[in-house]
């Protein structure tokens, strides 16, 4: 009965290739049986990237799964094939590098994974947050009264400390599923990211 089900999930599994209706596995970005490439499945960012859906990711590790898959789907390497091989590369190219542009960083991995767990953050949320207001206030006050770029490499460097204890903090809240204050934390993120960036 089990083989049966499992027989029966996998034939469900199988579309027919636009170029030869050959059946190919929905997973496949090619065709078994005449190589062509497939239209892209709508997967999560995590997944495109063939990563585990977690916030503790290594940059390194993102990377090189990105590169990989770029080099089967980059444009160029479709230029001789028919328009609709163009099209269907540049799909599958452009999700990839969404992807990776999301992954990538700290930030928009943790704002992605609270959005696939159902939490969306609140751009407003710091000015919900009167704690994480008055840091806000106290870190550009402290900025704007900084005499020369010594004090203002200074105080940058100090933000990026706290930037990276709390990109660990969520790293911990992730990993007990606590989302609120995942959630919580990625608002104060977003503050320093924005922070440094200026």
């Amino acid at each position: 009965m089990a083989d049966a089900a499992a027989t029966t999930g996998m034939l469900h599994d199988l579309a027919p290739c636009w170029s030869c209706k050959g059946p190919v596995s929905a997973r496949a970005p090619f065709c078994h049986a005449c190589g062509a490439i497939q239209p892209p499945r709508a997967l999560d960012h995590f997944s495109r990237l063939n990563l585990p859906v977690r916030f503790d990711l290594d940059p390194a590790e993102i990377e090189k799964q990105y590169f990989g898959l770029q080099r089967y789907f980059h444009p160029d390497r479709f230029a001789a094939k028919s328009a609709k091989e163009r099209a269907l590369s540049l799909q599958h190219a452009t999700n990839l590098n969404r992807a990776y542009e999301t992954l990538k960083q700290p930030l928009g991995r943790a704002e992605y994974l609270l959005e696939l767990r159902g939490r969306k953050i609140d751009g407003e949320a710091t000015i919900a947050d009167p704690g994480l207001l008055m840091e806000a206030m106290e870190w550009r006050e402290e900025l704007a009264e900084a005499a020369d770029r010594a004090a203002v490499a200074a105080i940058i460097g100090r933000a990026g400390q706290v930037f990276d204890a709390k990109v660990a903090a969520i790293g911990e809240a992730f990993a007990r599923d606590d989302l609120a204050a995942a959630a919580k934390l990625v608002t104060a993120l977003r503050y320093f990211s924005k922070l440094i960036d200026e």
